[in-house]
């Protein structure tokens, strides 16, 4: 006897398979066609998180949390930082000491730090005079003398180690509309550097004209040309084809052109600042900090919104990415750091990566980074993928985001302003993590970059937030 049933499966069969891909080659192998829909259930279905969830989107709270997060992330998009100064790190920066060592990441004891970071921790405590080699150096590093703490509770950000000591030159960002300032250091350019976890005579040396002639100088000139409007500089370079973390050939121009009057008028030999012009003509990554300090500028004016569930923090110390929410000033909520998957330079292969490390992801937390590529399909180059993934990594983080900036937009998208304020709930209703183009550091001390890729945070990271968020706000 024929029925529905026997009829359906003995004639040619268009299966949609849901979740796990595996069952795809199983149904392939049988003859039929089959199209696989990539979904997880929400919040990678554990339960506390689902439950969590549930209550976060209850009528009430939810419309407390849409008008909390539509004022931080107004807060965010109006924030307007200005560079306003260079200085010594132990002059201007909030807790400095001249035993103070700031780092990426959520909080890290010396014994847990990986690779990378304790080269650079090493590197750092024998340019300060702490150590007179590096074996000394994490000696000093294991003995308590050193105070090690996260740059972001020093209204700080770093690249990749993100490690800045006493002595070394920050940018001072002031966010104009809210008053809040942060601070960066300044980039090392692309080579052998400390960011990355290398730590040789050469990096010393360098390190040590930075704080005696770069620094200076840079300082000198920002006091002739008075402060510069970053927000502008970033929306400008974004239009001329930088997504401003990984690839930033049009903002370092934009940036220099900005400095080149005051650092001509500075007090430095003409010898000194030929130094200084070809330092900044070796990479374009020279303005790669600056973007950095202008998002954290704008996101910490969200801390303390109430009842937000927008995201202002994502940093990753090379162990654990941490994230922090508007609504829950000061608290971290991490998971285990990811792998970069990406092209790698010559001579090197996946195993010899470490894990996800720096606080450059502040540049997607505020929406450019990974979340502009469609902005720069060009940077496919170093980070792998393809243009058409680069054009679609905006419109899935237009998917967890509260917002587009006006104030900072795309041409390829038609002028749409970046994808602004990362809601948790959102992150964990579509499972969609947010995307972060980044270097990859080599798993050893002293080494240095070895590729560029793509990672995302653990989702564990947005789950624990959302458990906290649902205990204050529901």
């Amino acid at each position: 006897m024929s029925t529905p049933a026997t009829s359906l499966f003995s004639s040619d069969l268009s299966v949609i398979n849901v979740g796990l891909a595996m069952f795809d080659r199983d149904i392939t192998a049988q003859g039929a066609q089959v199209t696989t829909l990539d979904w997880t259930p929400p919040a990678g279905g554990n339960p506390e998180a689902l439950a969590a969830l549930d209550a976060l989107e209850a009528p009430e709270v939810a419309e407390r949390i849409a008008a909390a997060n539509a004022e931080a992330v107004e807060r965010i998009m109006s924030a307007r930082p200005m560079l306003i100064g260079y200085g010594r790190a132990l002059d201007v920066v909030p807790g400095m000491t001249p035993t103070t060592i700031l780092h990426s990441g959520p909080p890290i004891t010396w014994d847990r730090m990986n690779g990378p970071m304790k080269g650079a921790v090493t590197g750092a405590i024998v340019f300060e005079g702490l150590a007179k080699d590096l074996d000394e150096a994490a000696e000093v590093a294991a003995s308590g003398q050193i105070t090690f703490k996260p740059c972001h509770e020093a209204d700080s950000v770093g690249s990749m180690a993100g490690v800045t000591s006493a002595s070394m030159y920050v940018h001072i960002v002031k966010n104009e509309t809210h008053g809040n300032v942060a601070y960066t250091n300044l980039s090392e350019q692309m080579a052998k550097i400390l960011r990355m976890g290398a730590n040789d005579q050469s990096v010393i040396d360098r390190l040590v004209w930075m704080r005696d002639v770069f620094g200076p100088m840079l300082k000198e000139a920002v006091e002739f040309t008075g402060p510069i409007d970053l927000r502008l500089l970033l929306s400008q370079a974004i239009h001329m084809g930088d997504e401003c973390h990984n690839r930033n050939g049009a903002g370092t121009l934009l940036l220099f052109q900005a400095l080149a009057p005051g650092l001509l008028q500075s007090s430095f030999t003409t010898a000194q600042k030929k130094e200084v012009f070809d330092f900044v003509a070796s990479s374009d990554y020279f303005s790669g900090p600056t973007w950095m300090a202008v998002a954290k500028a704008a996101l910490d004016a969200a801390n303390g919104v109430e009842n937000s569930t927008v995201v202002t923090t994502m940093a990753r110390n090379g162990v654990e990415f941490g994230i922090r929410v508007a609504g829950l000033p000061g608290q971290w909520f991490t998971g285990p750091a990811q792998k970069v998957v990406g092209p790698m330079f010559a001579g090197y292969k996946p195993e010899d990566s470490g894990l996800d490390i720096g606080d450059s992801a502040i540049t997607e937390t505020y929406g450019f980074g990974g979340f502009a590529m469609s902005a720069a399909p060009a940077i496919v180059a170093l980070v792998g993928g393809t243009v058409a993934e680069a054009m679609g990594y905006t419109r899935d983080m237009g998917e967890i985001t509260t917002a587009e900036n006006p104030n900072v937009t795309i041409p390829a998208l038609n002028f749409q302003g970046l994808p602004t304020g990362i809601d948790v709930r959102k992150v964990l209703a579509t499972g969609i993590l947010p995307i972060i183009n980044t270097a990859i550091a080599h798993k050893d001390a002293g080494i240095g970059m070895i590729g560029a890729g793509i990672t995302h945070p653990p989702a564990t990271a947005f789950e624990q937030a959302a458990v906290a968020l649902a205990r204050t706000v529901a």
